[in-house]
């Protein structure tokens, strides 16, 4: 056997094509792309289609175990990007035209050739769990069936994303759509003749392994912060290159070396006010470099106070004789968001007012409801940083503590759609969204006088999920469309350790209370459980009155 590494790209024409039959091995993990994910692919796919009329798109790379010339491919690493590019194909033939619809199939499913003796087949078999699901939705192309299921009912977590994230395609292409009668064609050839991944395969397993580690490297290869300091230290006058150059490293080393090239995206965020659309090096050439007059002031007026103001943002540690623990206090809570694209502006603010701690302390008061809100409303990273951007321009104009930035507040709108959230069946959002909204309400009860580990946290229902016909909670909630109505949303789920929830069951209330929400001391470390553990019963007044008290305090701090 050849143990040949070979990497070529490949337009999605050729990669969807009886040249690859791939299957997904059941070690790997399941389908795990949300919203988020898919919502950011399509829209940059969209954005491109919308803007370059000749270039080529590049999607990335994927990694094969596969024989050279053989079709069968194992994927080690590519398996969210092929799957989500399926529910894309199946979503535009889903839609598409009975002229169109079978061109359309034949990217997801071999439809078969005597003569070359192939089978038809789906071209991507997802993991064995979910390979029936997706073959019988999916790839034959039954997307409004899928869409008609109630998500709590299908079985796994993978199948709910397959499902919001076909329901989010068949959206946005509807959209499109409109404005395009011919868009699904149009944008079909798109994508399978100007959209290219790269396949790097290799017949050995240990072979896929090792390439599969080298190209999620995070060791110290080359970064573009390198070749940045050789352009930039090289202009500076000879005499002044060592002072530079120790400055520059003091930099890099008090950030760390991940750290400096996280915030040369920034910096170039900063001065781009959009999405990044080529490699940093590129873009910080042509944004940064191009508008700073001299070497000697990029290091110097841009990134020296630019690192200073990410280490006081990333590690909360806003110093200042007024307001430095409400200011840390807020940037913790903006470290726990799942992104970092609030950074630029907070560094840009930082860099400017760091000496204004009462201006300081009103600024991340608004841009930590700001994130937040993007946040527990599942903004695309295209959608937060437009959103930041507004807010970066408006920095770079004349403001103070009397005439402070207006872009940071929440539009009517924005604040309409957070309230909406915050009212729905929290339990449903993502983990990390689901979780931001428990703990900071916690907070706010408290104070923001308590500490918080995430990682041992769980969410309990207070009416659990499934309610037993003999139980007292069949008796006290006996209207099963009530209790589907109520017990998802914020006013029925209490944080817990996860040590407690692992060994929580369907008990009657009593007995839950003091069994798993209170400890040996009868209380609990959070508020929002001690209040429930001093509810006397669980009736159906009781929940919508504390829905409307919950809802009132993250209206009030949040200024909703």
């Amino acid at each position: 056997m050849s143990k040949k590494i070979s990497g070529a790209e490949y337009p999605l024409a050729k990669i969807f094509s009886s040249d690859f039959d791939y299957e997904i091995p059941s070690y790997q993990r399941p389908y795990a792309w949300t919203v988020d994910q898919a919502s950011e692919l399509f829209d940059d796919l969209y954005d491109f289609f919308l803007k370059e009329q000749e270039d080529t798109y590049f999607l990335g790379s994927i990694v094969l175990i596969k024989e050279e010339n053989m079709p069968h491919a194992e994927v080690i690493d590519g398996q969210q990007r092929l799957t989500t590019l399926t529910i894309l194909i199946a979503a535009l033939g889903n839609r598409a035209p009975d002229a169109y619809k079978e061109s359309l199939k034949k990217y997801i499913c071999e439809p078969g050739d005597e003569i070359e003796k192939l089978a038809p087949r789906p071209r991507l078999s997802l993991r064995e769990r979910d390979r029936a699901f997706f073959a019988d939705h999916i790839q034959a192309l039954q997307l409004d069936r899928l869409l008609s299921y109630d998500a709590a009912q299908l079985e796994n977590e993978s199948q709910r994303n397959i499902q919001s994230n076909a329901r989010l395609m068949l959206g946005r292409i509807q959209k499109a759509s409109e404005h395009n009668e011919n868009f699904i064609k149009e944008f079909a050839s798109f994508l399978v003749l100007r959209c290219y991944l790269v396949v790097v395969s290799t017949p050995s397993q240990q072979s896929a392994f090792r390439v599969f580690s080298v190209l999620n490297s995070r060791g110290l290869d080359l970064l573009p912060t390198d070749i940045i300091k050789s352009d930039v230290i090289g202009r500076i006058t000879q005499s002044k290159q060592d002072e530079f150059t120790e400055k520059w490293e003091e930099l890099e080393v008090q950030t760390g070396r991940n750290g400096f090239a996280e915030l040369f995206g920034h910096i170039r965020m900063i001065y781009a006010k959009s999405k990044a659309k080529r490699a940093l090096l590129d873009e910080f050439k042509e944004h940064v470099l191009a508008a700073v007059t001299s070497p000697e002031d990029l290091v110097s007026k841009v990134i020296e106070p630019y690192a200073e103001a990410y280490l006081v943002a990333k590690n909360s540690q806003y110093v200042s004789t007024a307001n430095a623990a409400d200011i840390n206090s807020l940037l913790k809570w903006l470290n726990r968001i799942d992104n970092s694209d609030w950074l630029p502006p907070a560094i840009l603010f930082l860099a400017q007012k760091k000496n204004e701690p009462e201006y300081v302390f009103w600024f991340f008061k608004k841009l930590e409801r700001l994130a937040a809100s993007m946040h527990i409303c599942g903004k695309n990273v295209n959608e937060r940083i437009e959103r930041y951007a507004i807010v970066v321009e408006a920095l770079q104009k004349e403001h103070s503590f009397m005439s402070p930035v207006e872009a940071i507040e929440l539009t009517a709108e924005e604040k309409a759609e957070c309230r909406a959230v915050l009212d729905s069946k929290i339990y449903w959002l993502s983990a990390r969204r689901r979780n931001y909204i428990i703990l900071r309400l916690d907070s706010f009860l408290t104070d923001g006088a308590a500490t918080y580990d995430p990682s041992v946290l769980t969410i309990e229902h207070v009416l659990p999920q499934t309610v037993d016909v003999n139980s007292e909670w069949a008796q006290t909630w006996p209207d099963p469309t009530l209790r589907d109505a109520w017990v998802h949303r914020i006013a029925n789920l209490v944080p817990l350790t996860q040590k407690r929830n692992s060994q929580a069951q369907n008990f009657d209330f009593g007995k839950k209370k003091s069994a798993y929400f209170g400890g040996k001391q009868g209380v609990s470390s959070y508020v929002l459980t001690t209040q429930v553990l001093n509810t006397p019963e669980w009736t159906l007044d009781k929940v919508e009155k504390r829905q409307q008290e919950l809802l009132g305090v993250l209206a009030d701090k949040w200024s909703l």
